[in-house]
């Protein structure tokens, strides 16, 4: 079941973080239907890709992970504009929930596919899916917490300079907890302290200094989060042999 739900969590993760463009996302929000068709069927795609098999499992798993992805994101659609976060927290935690109910209704998916002689593909997947996870998705979890201090506090300098930061601070989070070496994110606080100190230390009563620390923090903690639920999952998962094992 476990390696079923990890194949199943890598093509929706690539589906909604990789494969999704903003202006389909757009569409999907306004409900036209053919931004949400083609959507699951991307979806329907990367399942396929990766429960390939001459089964009738693979058409209820289809069948399933189709509409249950449709109905999250249609109710999704209706949520207020200003509610965007907690929409977004929703929305995938109700995908990981279809999920794990589809895996534990077709334990043998994984088992019966074209790949299941491939022991180490499941963790190779999970580790794609958590460094999609920590790094595209965190970015969009943490732009919507700010976005409600934005006009309070506008961020300066290089156009998109904060977003890339971001996605390289939570990449080498997920790098290091998975090497085993989380004392290193220490050092990575430490050197971007130093590196905004300057910015910060000249805004005196400006919101600008609690802006940047309140988005260091959300982006550090949603990386350690990602980071170590793809540990434990690697954990119940044939070892790949080039990560430590978690006890």
């Amino acid at each position: 079941m476990i390696e079923t739900f990890a194949a199943l969590l890598f093509a929706h993760a690539f589906t909604d973080f990789a494969f999704q463009s903003s202006d389909m996302a757009a569409k999907k929000a306004g409900r036209e239907w053919a931004a949400l068709a083609a959507h699951i069927a991307i979806l329907a795609g990367l399942t396929l890709l990766v429960g390939l098999q001459l089964s009738w499992a693979l058409i209820g798993v289809l069948a399933l992970v189709a509409l249950s992805h449709l109905v999250i994101d249609i109710a999704k659609s209706f949520a207020p504009r200003e509610q965007a976060l907690a929409a977004f927290l929703g929305d995938q935690a109700a995908h990981l929930a279809a999920t794990a109910l589809i895996a534990s209704l077709f334990p043998t998916f994984w088992a019966n596919s074209l790949w299941a002689n491939l022991s180490w593909l499941p963790g190779a997947l999970t580790l794609a899916t958590g460094l999609l996870i920590t790094t595209r998705a965190g970015g969009f979890a943490v732009g919507m917490l700010m976005a409600q201090y934005e006009n309070d506090a506008p961020p300066e300098g290089l156009p998109q300079g904060g977003r890339m930061i971001g996605l390289l601070e939570r990449g080498l989070i997920f790098l290091l907890v998975l090497a085993g070496q989380p004392s290193g994110i220490g050092f990575l606080i430490a050197a971007k302290s130093i590196l905004r100190f300057e910015a910060v230390s000249k805004d005196g009563a400006n919101p600008k200094s609690e802006y940047v620390i309140i988005g260091t923090l959300a982006s550090f903690g949603w990386a350690l989060a990602a980071s170590y639920a793809t540990l434990a999952l690697l954990g119940q998962l044939p070892p790949l042999g080039i990560l430590p094992v978690p006890d």
